[in-house]
């Protein structure tokens, strides 16, 4: 009980957050699950797997209802989605293969230096500038596919880099978010069906879990960040969020330091 409490908490923070500031609530899930299946004793070989896999299997939840809200304003550019989504899919598979024969620890150290990064990139405001258009089918497929492939290894919707990558291209910031909101979906979907079938075998997994994902956690953070998430959204439209914004890097930086210091 005491940790199913643990994430409830998770989930409630992750999706207030990505309410919120429209991030993504693996940079949250991810390291919050790391130190708690710590404590729960779960094998150290496997749990960083766990908590990336679990996280991902959360994000199908959550970017299914929030591309869902983004439709219903018109925001989502369905068309540059259905030509990103082959690269985005191939991408979140073979991040998941990375990921499987990567060890724990140099996972663990790869998810750090990466929320290190969004960190920095969120509190020094650093973004891009429309300076394209968006590349070609061959081009779209390549970057689609490293996005895909990034954000599995580290258990994550990719709006970090979609969003950059889409404004850079003239694509409307509104129409931006909207869109990357519908990219996690397909990353999400395929790099959670990756760790749950290369971790298929893996002794070392936990009760409860199929494969790297961790179903208890799974389901109580899937519904308590889907709570959450309208009342961060409905906050962000009321209250200034660049000190927030500010803040919550601080807690990345302060996450990714432990990531990387886990003993």
């Amino acid at each position: 009980m005491e940790y199913q409490l643990i994430y409830v908490a998770v989930g409630l923070f992750a999706g207030f957050v990505a309410g919120l500031l429209g991030v993504g609530g693996g940079l949250i899930i991810v390291p919050a699950l790391v130190l708690v299946f710590r404590a729960q004793g779960m094998d150290p070989a496997v749990l960083v797997h766990v908590a990336i896999g679990t996280s991902l299997a959360t994000i199908i939840v959550t970017s299914l209802s929030s591309t869902v809200a983004h439709h219903r304003h018109g925001s989502v550019r369905w068309p540059l989605f259905w030509r990103m989504t082959p690269g985005l899919m191939a991408g979140g598979l073979l991040g998941a293969l990375i990921a499987r024969a990567v060890p724990g620890a140099g996972l663990r150290i790869v998810f750090g230096v990466f929320e290190l990064l969004v960190a920095a990139q969120m509190f020094f405001q650093w973004r891009t500038r429309a300076q394209r258009l968006l590349p070609g089918a061959v081009g779209l497929s390549l970057v689609s596919g490293a996005i895909g492939a990034v954000s599995s290894v580290v258990g994550i919707g990719g709006g970090t880099m979609t969003v950059p990558f889409l404004a850079w291209c003239n694509v409307h910031l509104r129409q931006s978010v909207a869109t990357s909101a519908a990219c996690g979906l397909p990353i999400a979907i395929t790099g959670a069906m990756g760790f749950m079938a290369f971790g298929w075998l893996d002794g070392r997994v936990p009760t409860g879990a199929t494969g790297y994902i961790y179903w208890p956690a799974f389901v109580v953070i899937a519904v308590s960040s889907l709570l959450m998430a309208p009342v961060g959204a409905w906050i962000a439209h009321r209250i200034p969020t660049d000190l927030l914004r500010n803040v919550f890097a601080l807690l990345l930086a302060v996450l990714g330091v432990r990531m990387l210091w886990l003993g």
